[in-house]
């Protein structure tokens, strides 16, 4: 089965994921939920690692989360954190089915995730949190980016659908690539905000959106 499948994974592919390690204790728990892509489990699990060795503790804010399943991969992979909220305009109705499923394998996350319906602005973002989203829609991964930096908080966003009607490119298209161009152009955004930039990219057999931006303010040990 190829990383970047968008077909969902149920009971059928248990035994593509037959080994002890946590990645895979996840996979089953996906796969008899039944909900999600292949491509979401591999997009969550590989951002999910890449963050976590920068970023520890913390409230997760997932936004633009849809069923959370990067939410309850955070708090697997660091248990200091103590809660994850996921926030977006539609929890999909099946998310609950995912959740149940993680939290079967995982007791210690019952009552630490929260859903919240409601649009990402209206969402309360801490200085202590740490704002994620993957791929959250063209100008979304901006929104995403300005609530951290608001807060003064740490963020790390995957992006993904760059409108480069919207979208800014800072004139860089003429030498990069449009969608690079909308990056670099964030990155360099979200620096001159006061804030360190780190980038790094998920492998990109998953997606060929794959480029991570990560930051924190500027003076803030991590």
């Amino acid at each position: 089965m190829e990383k970047s499948t968008k077909s969902r994974l149920t009971e059928k592919q248990l035994s593509a994921y037959p080994g002890n390690t946590l990645f895979e204790k996840i996979a089953r728990a996906v796969c008899r939920a039944g909900t999600l892509p292949g491509k979401e489990l591999y997009e969550s699990w590989e951002t999910a690692r890449r963050v976590r060795r920068k970023y520890r503790g913390g409230r997760v804010m997932d936004l633009a989360g849809g069923h959370g399943l990067l939410a309850h991969i955070m708090l697997l992979l660091d248990d200091t954190s103590p809660e994850a909220v996921v926030a977006d305009l539609r929890i999909p109705k099946n998310a609950v089915r995912l959740s149940a499923s993680i939290i079967k394998t995982w007791p210690r996350l019952a009552g630490r995730i929260q859903y919240i319906e409601a649009d990402i602005d209206d969402v309360e973002i801490l200085p202590e949190d740490l704002v994620m989203s993957v791929h959250a829609c063209g100008r979304l991964t901006d929104q995403v980016i300005a609530r951290a930096v608001n807060a003064g908080a740490r963020v790390a966003v995957l992006p993904c659908c760059h409108n480069l009607e919207l979208s800014d490119t800072n004139g860089l298209e003429g030498w990069i690539d449009g969608p690079l161009a909308v990056d670099v152009t964030r990155a360099a955004k979200l620096r001159a905000t006061g804030y360190t930039v780190m980038t790094r990219k998920i492998p990109a057999d998953i997606t060929p959106k794959n480029r991570l931006l990560m930051g924190h303010p500027r003076g803030d040990d991590f």
